[in-house]
C-alpha cells in the first residue's frame, strides 16, 4: 500500500516556472490546433469536438492509469483538454448561439460546481492532495471545465469587449502578473492561487493564439493554423528534452505549492 500510495503521489509534475511557460505554450496550442481541425480543415465544431473528446479520453485514461509520472504524456493529456476546450466553447458560442457571454457564465458554473464537489468529496482541492485516482480524477475534470472557459473568457475580451487580441491578451498577462505578486508578497492560500492562474492562463493562450493565426485587419499576424501549431509544439517537445521536469511532492501540507 505504500508504495502504491507513493507511486500514485509522483504523477503532477511540480509547480516552477517551467510548468507555467509550459501551460502557455499548450493552451496556445490548443487554439491553433484546435481551430486549424475545425476551421481549416473544414470539419466543423460538433464534429471536432468529438474528435477532441476521444482523444482526451484515451489520454487521460493512460494517465491515471500510469503507475509514475511521465512529462511528456502528463502533457499531452494538457493539451487534449485545450484543444477539446477550445472546441467545445466554440460550439456552444457560435453553432448553439449561447455567445461568449452566456457560455463563459455556464461554464464558470460548472467549473466551481467541479471544484466544490471534489473539495466536499475528498476535503481538499490542492495539487498536493491528489493522491488516489479518484482525485486524480477530479483534477482532470476541473482542468477540463478551466480549459473550455478559459476559451470563451478569451473570445469574450477579445470580441464582445472590443479589446482586441493584443489587448486583450495583455490583461489576461497583467492579472496573472497581481497574481504572481500576492504569491511572493501575501499569505493567500496557494491554493486558490494557483487555480486562479491555472484558469486566467488559458484565455492568455486562447487570445495569443488568435492573435498568431488571426488576419491583419482583425488585428492578427495571419500566420497558417498550422504552421502555428507545429511551432508550439516543436517548442514544448525541446523544452521537455532540454528542461528537466520532475514530479511533484506531495507532503501530506495541502495548501502548499512548491514554486522554486
Amino acid at each position: 500500500m505504500a508504495e502504491s500510495t507513493k507511486m500514485a503521489m509522483t504523477k503532477v509534475p511540480e509547480v516552477t516556472l517551467l510548468f507555467w511557460i509550459m501551460k502557455i505554450a499548450a493552451t496556445t496550442l490548443g487554439e491553433t490546433g484546435g481551430d486549424a481541425v475545425t476551421m481549416s480543415m473544414g470539419l466543423g465544431y460538433l464534429l471536432g469536438s468529438a474528435i477532441f473528446v476521444a482523444i482526451f479520453m484515451v489520454a487521460v485514461c493512460a494517465q491515471i492509469a500510469a503507475r509514475r509520472f511521465h512529462r511528456f504524456l502528463y502533457w499531452a493529456v494538457i493539451v487534449a483538454t485545450t484543444t477539446a476546450g477550445t472546441t467545445i466553447a466554440d460550439f456552444a458560442d457560435r453553432s448553439i448561439g449561447i455567445g461568449y457571454a452566456g457560455g463563459s457564465a455556464i461554464l464558470f458554473v460548472l467549473l466551481m460546481a467541479s471544484l466544490a464537489v471534489w473539495w466536499w468529496s475528498e476535503g481538499s482541492v490542492s495539487i498536493n492532495s491528489i493522491t488516489t485516482p479518484r482525485r486524480e480524477g477530479f483534477y482532470w475534470v476541473t482542468i477540463m471545465f478551466s480549459q473550455t472557459l478559459g476559451t470563451a473568457l478569451g473570445d469574450w475580451m477579445a470580441d464582445t469587449r472590443g479589446l482586441g487580441y493584443g489587448d486583450g491578451a495583455l490583461v489576461i498577462a497583467a492579472a496573472l502578473a497581481v497574481l504572481a505578486l500576492a504569491y511572493f508578497f501575501t499569505r493567500i492560500s496557494r491554493t486558490l492561487l494557483f487555480w486562479s492562474a491555472f484558469i486566467l492562463t488559458r484565455p492568455l493562450g486562447a487570445t495569443v493564439g488568435d492573435l498568431l493565426d488571426k488576419p491583419v485587419a482583425h488585428g492578427g499576424f495571419a500566420l497558417s493554423r498550422y504552421t502555428a501549431s507545429e511551432i508550439l509544439a516543436i517548442f514544448m517537445v525541446g523544452c521537455l528534452v532540454v528542461f528537466r521536469q520532475n514530479a511533484g511532492t506531495h507532503s501530506g501540507q495541502p495548501d502548499v505549492i512548491q514554486a522554486r
